[in-house]
């Protein structure tokens, strides 16, 4: 409607972000705040996507796999990217196959033993058992068990300083990544043959997180507690009627976890912040460091700062941020 003073590009040219005019296959794509050039590529764990005139454009991945994650003190992320947390002194079913109305049966279930590691009742995951047929894994006290066999399944287990992880094929159904850090972060990373239903704490991976906390019922339950208490291995166990806020309980070590925590907020993981969202991983930390006040407390916090460290891996940005004096590897 008016004329503006200043420099435009000839027709036919666009400014890119440098301020450059271009033609339009030299367009820059934008992801996470940041610029990818002509024929750059992301990826996701579906899709592979190639920059192109300025657009993206994506193909989807023959086999596309999601991860549940369970972290520090009852912090759940489920296959469809709900998060939540829950304080509950119990065996609980963190995901499982065979879930549909006709009962068929379970090709595998994955078991969190949870124990109560602070004075104020927050809970960490300690003991995690893998069931597949007759084929048994107990992660315990650092190291694991098997026993039993099952010649229908494909394993094999890699150990590495930090990590116990566990690749597993239930040919014609699933290829599975089970991660452990033999401490209280546990990662399942699945992708399948089958639309076979799954369910547990990690949810139904139908790709919606609003349905995600479906109960053992078949019924999405009106909160995360509800929820939760469904999937109690051992009905006997007491149901959760509250999510402690270790925080207030221990208001003296507020500071100390804030502190130590920002190194999550900081220049060291400035390369993820626009890839993965810091503030979940930051409010974890704080409320673990809080949290664990009977020994353990620096294990608890950088158990949390890892966690945030994998979700940028898993996008492509690896942080060194390991020292001899903060969270050393050994």
């Amino acid at each position: 409607t008016k004329c503006e003073s200043g420099c435009v590009c000839a027709d036919g040219l666009y400014e890119n972000l440098d301020g450059r005019c271009v033609p339009a296959e030299e367009c820059p794509c934008e992801y996470g705040g940041l610029a990818y050039g002509k024929g750059e590529q992301i990826q996701t764990e579906c899709e592979i996507c190639t920059c192109t005139k300025g657009k993206w454009k994506c193909i989807q991945k023959s086999k596309c796999s999601s991860t549940c994650s369970l972290y520090g003190e009852g912090h759940i992320t489920t296959f469809d990217g709900q998060r939540f947390v829950f304080d509950g002194n119990c065996e609980y079913i963190l995901a499982m196959d065979g879930c549909s109305v006709n009962r068929v049966v379970s090709s595998f279930k994955i078991v969190t033993e949870n124990v109560i590691c602070g004075r104020s009742g927050v809970t960490c995951s300690r003991s995690i058992s893998i069931y597949l047929g007759n084929l048994t894994f107990v992660l315990r006290d650092e190291t694991f068990t098997t026993s039993g066999k099952n010649p229908g399944v494909q394993y094999n287990v890699k150990k590495n300083a930090l990590h116990l992880m566990f690749d597993i094929i239930i040919p014609g159904k699933y290829n599975m990544t089970l991660i452990w850090n033999k401490h209280m972060n546990f990662f399942i990373k699945i992708s399948r043959e089958t639309q076979e239903t799954i369910c547990g704490l990690c949810g139904n991976y139908n790709g919606n997180m609003k349905d995600d906390f479906e109960t053992r019922s078949k019924y999405v339950a009106s909160n995360e507690l509800e929820f939760v208490n469904s999937w109690k291995e051992n009905p006997l166990c007491g149901d959760v009627y509250f999510v402690v806020d270790p925080c207030s309980k221990n208001p003296y070590r507020k500071a100390w976890a804030e502190k130590t925590c920002s190194i999550i907020n900081s220049q060291v993981f400035a390369a993820c912040h626009n890839k993965v969202n810091r503030m979940p991983y930051y409010e974890a930390c704080v409320r673990d460091s809080c949290g664990c006040d009977i020994g353990g407390d620096c294990e608890c916090m950088c158990d949390a700062i890892a966690v945030y460290a994998m979700a940028c891996l898993d996008k492509g940005i690896c942080v060194d941020w390991r020292t001899p004096e903060f969270c050393r590897k050994f």
